[in-house]
């Protein structure tokens, strides 16, 4: 049931500049100091929520996305004396999952050293014996934490022959021949490497968790050297008695605190990443290239034609998109949603800014649990202010004048349908017993934090955008509006949308595999220098495809751009949706009604936001554009 690690390194310059662009060796946030043991003090071990995995094969599915308390009653695992207690976690590891208890495992900085300790005997009964083989199935992992180190199965890059750490290790195994009756893993050998930095200064640098299943008469001494005994097999027809063991191991390394994450964050073949991003960088690079041909061939003639002086009579007639210049800058329908789909978008573009900043400055760094996650949170609640502010002008701008009803939508809108859609994921958590559901009081903070602090926010953007007032436009609008000739095809809406959202997707789909094998997959994701350029490459992509199209269709003597600016900007969203649907067909397998649920909301939410963030880039590329063109032209 081990994970696949068949990837390699291209060379070890390749792999210097990648360690540069992930910027994943040895950051941390700063102010948190290594913890230096000494021999005989405690060591605690941490358990957190059981996750699914993808098992080995290469053709595996995740066969579910709901986590599990450590000490659910029906998993029956050993509890410390005097029940669990919960460990502070921060806003962002609550939203991602974790739920980090104390155990009863007794360990001590170089003491105990490889000696067999039977943790405790459990009773399962027959219908818990079912939920636990079944769980087994599902290729859940057990998650721990020492010291803040994730305990991890050693695996080898068959590739390169680089020795890793795969985060997790195995409830137990279903492979082979226990396909038909998984074997539950009840023992475990723990390694735990430290490092000495100075006498009697002892520092963890990584936990290491072989585990076994031990069958046999449960009521006997546990034996950690048996090598012959046989698999424990839960009977769901009767009940079942389990002994829990382990023993621990010290061993010495030479790796210092500052770089023990580097085990854990090994690279998977970066040459997948390097082909996205140089793919990537092809498309905007002809992109930019077709876009400086038109503005400075096409546009360029255009203009010079229409401000010659000595104009003949066969050319003063107008036609293309000089002809709608008194039309361009005319109302269009539904101002009010337009600006605040506008306005939520950037905001959404200032937070991901912000937060991929700090991720490429190390202070999102996995020994932060949960720090992505917050440092989103607190982005979006302090950018309240750009999303109102870009709302507010921009709605003046369409010639909007309900200022106050544009202030109230911007900031309670999208909170609103993200938070209710995050609800109702959370009820089908709570019927399925998952841990992952979000506590009421988390909740009830994450509204504080949008309602309360977010939208004042808001409100004080929208009042400095009124303030400022509308943008300037360079021609006038005619009263009259003129007839629009029929527009060709692939011009339309929904064929301009999906035509155009097929660059910015091409230029981040590779990219989009390991970010969705991230968050449904528990897999660790830390390339953030190429997740950066990813995103700087698509915003690039969508400007400049925006702006070509609202050309195009200007050209068709269409002026209705303003809409259309949007949904060809956002025209990736829809192709993230189908690849969504495309992962789910090839790499999950969900059993449950939860799990489709939980996939589908995350998707849709996630479509939903990188429609906001892409129109939002296009409209306003357009905009750019569009101002520029007319402001260049003479109109009598």
């Amino acid at each position: 049931m081990a994970r696949s690690a068949t990837y390699s390194t291209k060379s070890l310059l390749g792999g210097v500049v990648l360690s540069l662009l992930a910027c994943s060796d040895a950051f941390y946030l700063p102010g948190a100091a290594p913890h230096d043991y000494h021999q005989g003090e405690p060591v605690k071990l941490l358990v957190n929520a059981l996750t699914p995995i993808l098992a080995s094969s290469d053709n595996a599915k995740l066969k579910s996305l709901i986590n599990y308390d450590y000490y659910n009653p029906r998993f029956h695992f050993c509890e410390p004396e005097g029940g669990p207690k919960s460990e502070p976690e921060s806003l962002g590891s609550i939203l991602f999952g974790d739920r980090i208890f104390n155990s009863p495992y007794n360990i001590t900085m170089l003491e105990g050293n490889t000696s067999c300790n039977t943790l405790c005997r459990q009773e399962v009964p027959a219908e818990d014996a079912k939920f636990i083989n079944d769980r087994i199935r599902e290729d859940y992992a057990i998650n721990w934490l020492v010291d803040g180190l994730p305990a991890a199965e050693m695996k080898m890059d068959l590739k390169t022959g680089d020795v890793f750490y795969d985060m997790g290790f195995n409830l137990g195994n279903d492979e082979g021949e226990f396909a038909e009756t998984p074997a539950l893993n009840n023992h475990y050998e723990i390694v735990l490497k430290y490092h000495s930095p100075s006498p009697d200064i002892y520092r963890v640098v990584g936990v290491l968790v072989w585990p076994d299943s031990r069958g046999g008469n449960q009521d006997e001494p546990a034996d950690c050297d048996a090598t012959d005994s046989p698999a424990l097999i839960l009977s769901e027809e009767t009940p079942n008695k389990v002994r829990y063991s382990y023993r621990i191991t010290w061993s010495e390394s030479d790796t210092p605190w500052a770089t023990r994450w580097d085990n854990y964050l090994h690279i998977f073949d970066p040459r997948i990443h390097w082909f996205s991003l140089i793919n990537s960088i092809v498309i905007v690079v002809f992109l930019c290239v077709m876009v400086s041909m038109i503005l400075y061939r096409t546009v360029s003639r255009d203009i010079s034609r229409y401000n010659s002086v000595d104009l003949s009579e066969d050319i003063q007639e107008d036609y293309g998109w000089k002809l709608v210049h008194g039309e361009v800058f005319r109302t269009p329908t539904h101002p009010m949603i337009l600006s605040v789909l506008i306005g939520n978008g950037a905001q959404l573009c200032a937070m991901v800014g912000v937060t991929l900043v700090f991720a490429l400055l190390g202070f999102l760094s996995p020994s932060n649990r949960g720090s992505l996650a917050t440092v989103m949170m607190i982005c979006w609640t302090l950018f309240g202010s750009v999303g109102g502010y870009v709302s507010s002008r921009v709605y003046a701008s369409m010639g909007g004048t309900d200022k106050r009803k544009n202030s109230f939508l911007t900031a309670t809108v999208l909170p609103t349908i993200v938070f209710g859609v995050v609800f109702l994921l959370d009820v089908f958590l709570v019927f399925a017993g998952s841990s992952g559901a979000v506590p009421f009081g988390t909740m009830l903070l994450i509204a504080v934090l949008w309602f309360g602090i977010s939208a004042p926010l808001s409100a004080i953007g929208s009042y400095y955008g009124s303030k400022h007032g509308a943008i300037t436009h360079p021609v006038r609008v005619n009263p009259i509006p003129r007839q629009i000739p029929p527009t060709p095809k692939y011009l339309r809406p929904w064929a301009a949308t999906l035509l155009a959202g097929v660059l910015p997707f091409g230029a981040a789909f590779v990219e989009l595999y390991f970010v969705l094998s991230s968050l449904f997959a528990s897999r660790a994701y830390y390339a953030f220098g190429f997740l950066a350029l990813t995103a700087g490459v698509v915003s690039l992509t969508t400007a400049t495809v925006s702006i070509l199209f609202t050309y195009f269709i200007l050209c068709a003597e269409e002026y209705r751009w303003h809409w259309r600016a949007f949904l060809v900007g956002g025209g990736s969203a829809f192709w993230l949706l189908a690849y969504g649907l495309f992962y789910w067909a090839s790499r999950l397998s969900l059993g449950s009604l939860t799990s489709v649920a939980l996939y589908m909301g995350y998707l849709l939410l996630l479509c939903l936001l990188d429609f906001l963030v892409t129109g939002t880039i296009g409209f306003l590329a357009s905009y750019w554009a569009v101002r520029k063109l007319y402001s260049a032209i003479r109109v009598d």
